[in-house]
This record gives C-alpha cells, structure tokens and sequence, in this order.
C-alpha cells in the first residue's frame, strides 16, 4: 500500500531523529497543524525528506497557512526540518562526547546533520555554476551564484511595510538558533550552533547554508561586537585550525572597501577546502630578523602575500603581528602607498590559517582601501574595466581564489556565447568591448564556445585580483614589496626561487 505524503514524511521523521513509532499521531498533528489538512493524504512519488518537505511547504501555500513568498515559504520548511533536528543541548552534548575519541567524526557528524535537515541548502547551491580555469597563478575557480534566490519585488515592498526589529541584532548572533524568522530575517527554526570557548569567552560554530565551497562554515564570537584584525585574530585563527582538524580558518579585513559584507560582528570563515591560493608557491623566500625559526617569503599570487609556516603558534603570532603593526603604519609615497589620510587608516590585512602535517601556516594578505578621483570604488578594488564580470569587494573567498559571480551573469554570458557565433549582433554596453576581444582573439566554434568563455571569465578574475593587489608584479611593485619587507626586519633574503 502506497504512503500518503503526511504518511511518508513522518515515517522519514522517524527513521531520521529520536522519534519512535510511538509518536507517529503527535508529529501527524504537529505537521498538519503547520501545513492545514487538507491534501496530506494525497499520494506522492517523492522519497527525500527534504523533497517530501517541500511538498508539504507547497500545501501549505494552497491551503493557505502560508504566504506565497519564498521567505514565507522557508518559515513553514524550517520548522518541519526541525522536528528531525536535536536540541541545542543534545547536538552540543553530542559533538563533545564523539569529539573527545575523534575530532574528525564529530565534525562530519554535524554537517551530516546540517545538510540532513535542510539547513546547509544543498538542493539549491547544486543550481549554482562552477568550474576551474587556468591561469598563471594556477586554477582560479569561478562559482556563479544561483543558489540564494534574488528577492522578489513584492518581497522587498513586504520588508519595506514590515515592523522593524532588532532582534537578533544580526545574522551570526547567537539569538537565531531556533529563530522563527520573518520578511526581512531568514527562518532558522533548524539552526544548531557548537558552543567552544576561546579566552574564557564563548564562540559558536556554525555551517553556511549557501555554502560557497565544501564544508563552509562560520566560526563567531558570542557577543555583537564588531570585527578587528589584531593579535588575537591571529591567535584565535591558529586556534580554530587545531581544534577543527582539516579546516582552514581566514578572516574578513575589517575596514570598509577590502573587507567583508558584514564588519558588526566578529567571526571567521572556514572549511574542507583546497584554495588556488594555498597551492600557489613561494617566490621569494626570506629570514626576519629575531624570526630565524619561521619559514617566510613572499607568495606567487596576484595580490601580495606574506607566507608564514612553522611548528610553534606563539612564534607565528608573534610575527603576523609585528607584520601587522608595521603595516598599519607603513607608507612609500614614491608607490601611492599610505597608511593613513585625512585621519582614514587604510591598512589592514586578510589573514589565513592553515594546518598541515604538524606545522602551522598563515598568509597575511596585505589590504589598502584608498580611493582616488580616478578610482572612486577604490584604487586596489577592481577597476571599471572589469566591473561588467565583478563589481563587488574583494573579500576574503576572492582572496584565495574563488570568485563569486552575480546570477546576471548566467544569461549574460550565453548571449556571449551567441554574439561569437554570430547568432546576435551585439550583447550588453557593458560586454561589448570585452566581447568583441574574444571575438578578435579566438577562434570560435559551437563546440569550444562556453570554454572560451569561461576561460576569458578566469582571465578577468585573474585581472580582478591584480588590481585588489597593493604591490604590483612588476619589478618596480615587486622591488617596492621587498622594501616593506625590509621596514618589517629583513635579515636574509635567499635566492629568488619563481
């Protein structure tokens, strides 16, 4: 006999949570009680829970016990994914007691549970487009978002109309765990959050549910306050790599322009993933002075990157922070450099930890936020002739190497596709330029299109951060590079080894 759809759903409840056979009436009630009764006996041919759930979402919507908004919508389906999801204190008690015996499995436990429950929104990030493209500087990756869904315009007339509420202060506080959501704040009934502590203070660990790359998570402070890059950005970066093992852990710049889209509160991105960035070799590698015990030297990247590797935590913070220090205070007018102007600091660093057979890794990414008449956005952000592919900051996924591209650009770029094969004449004012070079440059056939395409996309990614990167890869950027090492203690520089 075929289950109903109310029949299936919590049957798949059950078998995924700590519901019993026992409960079956009560999570029937719960369910109807979220989507209306009407239609839950109705055959279904889906499996999934998550597809089970968004069936039940879509009765929802025609019985009317939700809106026809997809925020609306997402309240209902994160409610339904909660029943299969733990509370706070047994996810937490859970990861703790299988952390103890194995790291590594109470880590894949919880983004087990984080994908299970919908939260981690795998069925939406696989709409998204990826790929690889070579450069100089190794495989660049290139991501165009589609999994987050623009928002609608009735949506944005229905936030606009909303009550304003500031609570949760924001979208990493601890306050969304269980959150219902609304218009203007995403649901996050099934929103579990790890508690750790660093300096006596408690942090949360969360994943991305519109991860970018493998395992994307958020590591954040506890309280709302906003982001700073000092010693203790170091400090705590080497300490989420040895207490998550095989994750890398960066952070956002804190200044406006280089930084990330969210400077109110303090946190940090990571996750299982291998960045072109971290690929990429030393070109020149160098001793600073009282630092012999730490490997350095200057990495092979379109923006400037001081590597440091070594066994010993405390000697790696100590040096990332003398590089900081000297950094916010450093200028060489003869390059444009300048720390500050008109009382504005303008430098700051995008710091990466790493962990990797026992020794410690940082790349300290130095950031300039200035502006000039002629680069109004910013003189290291990427410049107008590249603002038709990316206009947005440089932060820190940018960074390493994976750019993410805006939701225009799928259709953007068939139409691309279409004017070098000479299906249209012309493409938007913004392209055409760049369109007519691929044109000019390449020979174009239905077959190779998309890839070259694609690989002029990674050519301007390539340019994209080029231009975010303060020292040039000229010899004169270069050789002004080797002077701010210089101010920074050098006491050996080795053989250039590009």
């Amino acid at each position: 006999m075929t289950e109903t759809l109310l029949e299936r759903f919590v049957s798949q409840v059950i078998a995924s949570s700590f519901y019993q056979e026992l409960d079956r009436t009560y999570l029937s009630n719960r369910v109807m009680a979220l989507v209306g009764e009407e239609g839950v006996e109705a055959e279904t041919t889906a499996t999934n829970l998550i597809d089970l759930k968004d069936e039940l979402v879509a009765l929802a919507v025609k019985n009317g016990f939700c809106g026809e908004l997809l925020e609306e919508q997402d309240i209902i389906g994160a409610q339904l994914m909660d029943l299969i999801t733990p509370a706070p204190s047994q996810v937490n008690a859970n990861f703790w007691q299988i952390y103890a015996r194995d790291p590594e499995q109470a880590i894949a436990d919880f983004y087990q549970l984080s994908q299970a429950n919908d939260y981690v929104k795998n069925k939406a990030i696989v709409k998204n487009v990826y790929y690889q493209s070579p450069t100089e500087y190794g495989d660049l990756e290139i991501t165009i978002n589609l999994s987050k869904p623009e928002k609608d315009p009735k949506a944005i007339a229905a936030a606009k109309l909303a009550k304003s509420s500031s609570y949760p202060l924001c979208q990493l506080c601890m306050e969304n765990e269980g959150y219902q959501g609304h218009i203007n704040h995403p649901a996050r009934a099934n929103h579990r959050i790890i508690r750790y502590e660093m300096e006596g203070q408690t942090w949360g660990f969360q994943y991305s549910p519109y991860a970018y790359f493998n395992e994307h998570c958020i590591f954040f402070y506890g309280q709302h306050e906003p982001m700073k890059i000092s010693r203790l950005t170091f400090e705590r970066l080497l300490n989420i790599v040895d207490l998550f093992p095989g994750y890398f852990a960066g952070s956002n710049a804190d200044l406006p322009i280089v930084g990330g889209s969210i400077l109110t509160h303090e946190h940090y991105q990571g996750g299982r993933h291998t960045f072109a960035m971290e690929k990429a070799p030393l070109e020149q590698v160098f001793t600073i002075a009282g630092f012999e015990d730490v490997q350095t030297g200057i990495v092979k990247w379109p923006m400037s990157v001081v590597r440091i590797a070594g066994p010993d935590k405390s000697r790696l913070v100590d040096l990332a922070d003398k590089i900081l220090e000297k950094w916010q205070g450093y200028s060489d007018p003869e390059m444009g450099i300048l720390a500050s102007s008109n009382g504005q600091a303008h430098h700051t660093i995008t710091p990466i930890a790493r962990k990797k057979e026992g020794l410690f890794e940082l790349d300290l990414v130095l950031r300039d936020n200035q502006t000039s008449e002629e680069f109004p956005d910013g003189i290291y952000h990427p410049h107008p002739d590249v603002q038709h592919i990316k206009k947005e900051n440089i932060g820190l996924i940018e960074v390493m190497g994976l750019a993410i591209l805006p939701p225009r650009l799928k259709d953007e770029l068939k139409v691309v596709e279409d004017f070098l094969l000479g299906k249209v004449d012309q493409v938007a004012d913004y392209h055409q330029e760049w369109a007519n070079q691929i044109k000019a440059d390449k020979e174009v056939s239905p077959e190779n299109v998309t890839q070259v395409v694609q690989e002029a996309v990674g050519q301007v990614f390539s340019r994209v951060l080029e231009d975010a990167g303060v020292y040039k890869r000229t010899p004169q950027g270069q050789a002004a590079f080797l002077r701010f090492v210089q101010a920074v203690g050098l006491a050996e520089q080795d053989t250039d080894i590009s």
